[in-house]
């Protein structure tokens, strides 16, 4: 056997967990929780000198901080991972806080490994989680309960700050994420011309496959193994929540849920004593986004970016997709499992299974940390299978942002290096990008849409669609009394040919 290159990049500790019972009451904090996954990463090395070889202490920036749906009364830390480290007793060199992303547990990953190839890193801690099922039952009771803290200092920023929606989406309801996949979902339907009942049924199909592996895993926070007949019946538990998607087909950020991993290098690894058994190598990797703002992009059934990330990330790994004996796609939307596994070449039936912990809208879906949960359970199957390849996507903000790991407990044959991420970026800006009207008037088709739901039924319509006679895109909203909205769910509106008109500074679409 060749040596070991001394500066791998390996995975070497993993910790997560999932909390339904301990009462709110308590009032543990977010940080309490993610450091109880951190203990079980760091015990995971069966190492007590790793601890004092991490210079690198990352968390994941929580939902309170990214969203003001999520901004909390309670009180937060003014810097979140060294509230960490200093419940465990770790004296980092860097304190890192990520912006917000899906994608950036996986970008962390990348990121330090190159790092740690270069001998710029010793090890770095890499952690994640929400306590929003605490948060939210505090807030109802009034609390009076605190988390905040200052533990000094301030954290190094990581990742895109730019949001992710830009001021015409915004003024039309385009801001969250249960507004923009439905949108995603519509057009993939009319890409593969299928009917309403047909694609309802596809979703279903597909989202079941999750909802099975998420019974068997004991982590996993939507354990009813949900039958595809069961998820496409629209009832009023399984109410509509953004057309059409239902209930049971969004994921649940309202979970206690955290992780850990320690990334670090074969030399570090070794000289703390962790078993061989325990390393986990990066074999490849790749980051890339797609156009930035959902409206601009040149289609939304496809991602150029996926397609071009995923493959630099197998090339760099001497492996195509066949080769992958073990898969977790990020899942947050069926729409963004239909796309990767269109832009990766893979059944969406593969008899692989998709996932390895149940998918975000199944296992839980912990804001920007579902990844790192993703990785850990990703770790334990390989130890478990010696030699085996697995394959973690990621996913931030709408099918935007993209990052990917290719893993296995071989050593990789060949030196580690990556190819620098911004000469893939420079190619996929160059794409070409959808025209957008700002003030577009007239003869219009519906390209895609969706109709959001409250709990009283239809609540308003988002649409993209083309003008007649420039065929550039726009955002539009529909009237929005209940005839307008439930016609428009109730008929096939893909391709609809109705007029655009201004109305109190939005456009406003009427379908004929």
């Amino acid at each position: 056997m060749s040596a070991l290159n001394p500066r791998a990049p390996i995975i070497v500790g993993v910790g997560d967990l999932t909390d339904t019972d301990t009462p709110a009451s308590l009032g543990r904090s977010p940080y309490d929780l993610i450091a109880q996954a951190a203990r079980l990463a760091l015990a995971d090395t069966q190492s007590t000198d790793i601890i004092g070889s991490i210079d690198t202490v990352a968390m994941l920036r929580s939902y309170a901080d990214t969203s003001h749906r999520f901004a909390t009364r309670l009180g937060g830390s003014s810097n979140p991972p060294k509230s960490l480290a200093d419940r465990l007793g770790l004296n980092a060199k860097r304190y890192i806080y990520t912006w917000n992303g899906g994608n950036m547990p996986q970008y962390l990953v990348n990121d330090f490994a190159e790092a740690i190839s270069r001998g710029e890193m010793r090890a770095a801690l890499v952690a994640g989680g929400e306590a929003l099922r605490t948060q939210h039952a505090l807030e109802r009771a009034q609390s009076d309960i605190s988390w905040h803290e200052d533990p000094g200092g301030a954290p190094e920023l990581i990742g895109d700050p730019r949001r992710g929606w830009n001021d015409e989406e915004d003024r039309h309801g385009m801001r969250a994420a249960i507004a923009m996949y439905p949108l995603f979902e519509n057009a993939i339907r009319g890409q593969r011309k299928a009917s309403v009942d047909e694609h309802m049924q596809s979703m279903a199909r597909l989202m079941a496959r999750f909802a099975d592996v998420a019974r068997q895993n004991p982590l996993a926070t939507r354990r009813a193994g949900w039958s595809a007949e069961r998820l496409s019946a629209v009832d009023e538990e399984n109410r509509w929540i953004g057309f059409p998607y239902s209930r049971f087909m969004v994921s649940n950020a309202f979970i206690d849920q955290a992780a850990a991993f320690i990334v670090t290098s074969v030399q570090v690894a070794q000289e703390c004593g962790i078993p061989r058994e325990k390393w986990v190598y990066l074999h490849g990797c790749a980051d890339a986004h797609d156009t930035w703002y959902t409206s601009e992009r040149y289609d939304l059934h496809s991602s150029p970016a996926m397609r071009a990330a995923s493959r630099q990330a197998l090339d760099m790994a001497g492996c195509g997709i066949g080769d992958i004996d073990i898969l977790d796609i990020y899942s947050c939307f069926p729409s963004a499992v239909e796309i990767a596994c269109k832009e990766l070449g893979i059944k969406e039936d593969d008899h692989r299974n998709l996932t390895v912990t149940g998918g975000l809208v199944y296992f839980g879906g912990p804001g920007n940390s579902y990844v790192v949960l993703s990785i850990c359970e990703m770790m334990r199957r390989l130890r478990a299978a010696p030699g085996k390849r697995g394959l973690i996507t990621a996913n931030g903000n709408w099918v935007t942002k993209h990052s990917y790991g290719i893993y296995s407990t071989t050593p990789p044959r060949q030196p580690w290096e990556r190819a620098a991420p911004a000469m893939l970026q420079a190619e996929l800006d160059r794409l070409p990008a959808a025209p957008v009207a700002r003030q577009p008037a007239g003869r219009a088709v519906i390209e895609t849409y969706t109709v959001m739901h409250d709990r009283s039924g239809p609540s308003f319509a988002i649409v993209l669609g083309r003008l007649a006679a420039t065929n550039e895109r726009f955002i539009a909203n529909t009237p929005d009394d209940l005839a307008t909205l439930n016609d428009l769910q109730a008929r096939e509106s893909l391709g609809r040919a109705g007029t655009v008109t201004q109305r109190g500074g939005l456009n406003l679409f009427t379908p004929d």
